[in-house]
């Protein structure tokens, strides 16, 4: 649940008015951070595929006082997201904040067993998924600037210690490479553009985790005697990543863009 039910969102002001557009928003680090920018003032597209978890955190947001519309997209379809980004200027006549976050882990697999379906499918979900989003959202944002985050991860630029996630890791690398090319460039326009990497978090991206059996030919036991991670010694919790994107999307890091920010209570430096 919201953790600010006694004030209504309007009333908090660090996004306050501003237009937030959430991919990905209906669980997990999506849903904490729409959760978040809605009770700090902004007003959420929801952005995702359409489903019960999605109208749950409408109706939160909507219950503490916020306000909430819901766009069915798949991030990897051109015509989606730009519809999407429309209905959202449609509601609110414009757009300050883009949180790219959608993604899946895909199959998780050998190279040498990967099927080039399967390759395409995180690649174009991830990191085709991203560029999208960005791409649809700048017309939007090139008058009044803006900030874009975007949900990469410690893996494929931190750590490579996932076996068989080649896949994935190469969209998460893609992500911080595009988040920097996209800074420089949309810098002129006052746009922001910034990515989160976060550790392990308690989401449910498992359920778009397919292991293949083929993984056992491959896998190299690592053992941390004392846990591997030493802050809390837990996986993060979304709402803490949604602190970080809350900090981003407002003017307190108004000098920040081109930046990679780790939030895995260092568990990437073991």
């Amino acid at each position: 649940m919201l953790q600010t039910e006694t004030r209504p969102a309007a009333t908090l002001g660090r996004v306050k008015d501003k237009v937030a557009f959430v991919t990905g928003a209906g669980s997990g680090i999506g849903r904490a951070a729409a959760l978040k920018l809605a009770a700090e003032g902004a007003k959420v597209c929801l952005a995702d595929l359409k489903n019960e978890r999605t109208d749950q955190v409408k109706a939160e947001i909507e219950q503490a006082g916020g306000q909430a519309i819901f766009v069915d997209i798949d991030v990897s379809d051109p015509a989606r997201v730009a519809a999407g980004m429309e209905q959202a200027i449609g509601a609110w006549g414009k757009l300050d904040i883009v949180f790219a976050n959608a993604g899946i882990n895909g199959t998780v697999t050998p190279i040498e067993d990967m099927t080039p379906e399967q390759w395409d499918h995180t690649l174009s979900t991830n990191l085709k998924g991203t560029f999208l989003t960005v791409k649809y959202a700048i017309p939007h944002m090139k008058q009044n600037g803006g900030s874009i985050i975007i949900t990469s991860s410690i893996n494929g630029n931190r750590t490579f210690s996932g076996f068989g996630f080649a896949a994935y890791s190469t969209s998460k690398a893609g992500q911080v490479a595009f988040a920097k090319m996209a800074a420089l460039e949309l810098a002129r326009y006052r746009i922001r553009v910034n990515v989160i990497c976060p550790g392990s978090i308690e989401t449910n991206i498992g359920e778009s985790t397919q292991k293949t059996p083929e993984l056992k030919k491959i896998e190299i036991p690592v053992n941390y005697p004392q846990g591997n991670k030493p802050l809390e010694h837990k996986a993060g919790r979304p709402e803490q990543v949604a602190d970080l994107v809350l900090f981003l999307a407002s003017d307190e890091s108004s000098h920040i863009s081109g930046t990679e920010v780790y939030i895995d209570g260092v568990e990437s430096l073991l």
